[in-house]
């Protein structure tokens, strides 16, 4: 696969310094000095990942993926061309926009994501004491959570079916699993899924998702959030069923929802894995408390569409 990472994400939202405040308190690193233009912020193992800038209306702007050199650039712009799209390719980087989305793709040449294994925590279990005579380490761990890397992003789009051929057909993104007439996890690396698209009434950002090392710090990084700040509540704890990792879900200022996951499946190996079809409840979870409604159609999405519709009207 010539694509190996998502690089980086630009999200517009009305209010840059309160969401860029929440997101320093999620954990992200931030890159310079954050002002009213932009606010950028760094992960462990991913570098600058997030930018935050001001929009009307909340949205996903940009996504980048990283390629490996300038063959897959070409071969990549060629894709795109059978889909009757035109990239513009500058140096070492490839821009292009889904017509049905409207989001824009950078495509780079970019440096692998390199992460230092994590050695598992010894656990008890029924007849086995990997743990003998000691309490678990993570209940004595006091450091703040810090996610080591983008993971994926989930968007609605007007056509799913139409951006789901962009990112397959013409970015060269992968299926690994699917949820009829709903979903399809697509990946441009080794993790599970990098993006999905949902069927929406409009464009916009479901939620991004962020990973830390296990379960504890799942548990951690948003107690942490909730605290002081209950309204950020989503969803969570609970185990995913399609990519098997466990998430919490959270939402910032503006609306969207971000996610701390761990333990997500990882292919790879193509030629070993096989591809489901997932039916029913199980295309959205394992087990947890059942979801909000606010999670399958966020609150603010008929506000959204109202205030689309009026910066149409006015163009």
């Amino acid at each position: 696969m010539g694509l190996h990472r998502l690089t980086s994400i630009t999200v517009g939202v009305p209010n840059v310094a309160v969401t860029a405040a929440y997101y320093a308190d999620f954990g992200l690193t931030p890159v310079g000095q954050p002002g009213a233009e932009a606010a950028r912020f760094a992960t462990r193992d991913g570098g600058e990942q997030l930018e935050i800038v001001p929009a009307p209306r909340r949205r996903l702007l940009r996504v980048g993926v990283g390629v490996h050199d300038a063959d897959d650039l070409g071969r990549i712009q060629a894709r795109l061309a059978r889909l009757d799209l035109t990239g513009e390719l500058s140096g070492d980087q490839l821009r292009v926009s889904d017509p049905s989305s409207e989001l824009e793709v950078t495509v780079s040449i970019a440096a692998p994501v390199v992460q230092d294994p994590v050695s598992p925590d010894p656990t008890n279990g029924p007849g086995r004491a990997d743990r003998p005579d000691g309490r678990a380490p993570a209940i004595d761990r006091e450091n703040r959570v810090r996610p080591r890397k983008l993971g994926h992003l989930v968007i609605g789009s007007v056509d799913r079916a139409a951006t789901q051929r962009f990112f397959v057909d013409g970015l060269g993104f992968k299926i690994s699993d699917e949820v009829p007439g709903l979903a399809s996890f697509m990946r441009c690396s080794t993790d599970h899924h990098n993006v999905l698209v949902q069927q929406a009434p409009l464009n916009f950002l479901h939620h991004t998702a962020w990973e830390v090392e296990d379960v504890d710090e799942v548990g951690r990084g948003a107690t942490a959030m909730i605290t002081e700040h209950p309204e950020r509540h989503v969803w969570g704890l609970g185990r995913h069923h399609i990519g098997s990792n466990f998430f919490w879900y959270l939402r910032d200022p503006a609306g969207n929802f971000s996610e701390y996951y761990s333990d997500l499946d990882c292919i790879v190996s193509d030629a070993l894995w096989n591809p489901s079809v997932v039916e029913g409840a199980r295309g959205l979870y394992n087990w947890g408390p059942p979801p909000p409604p606010s999670f399958i159609q966020p609150d603010d999405l008929a506000a959204l569409m109202t205030g689309s519709h009026s910066a149409a009207a006015a163009n």
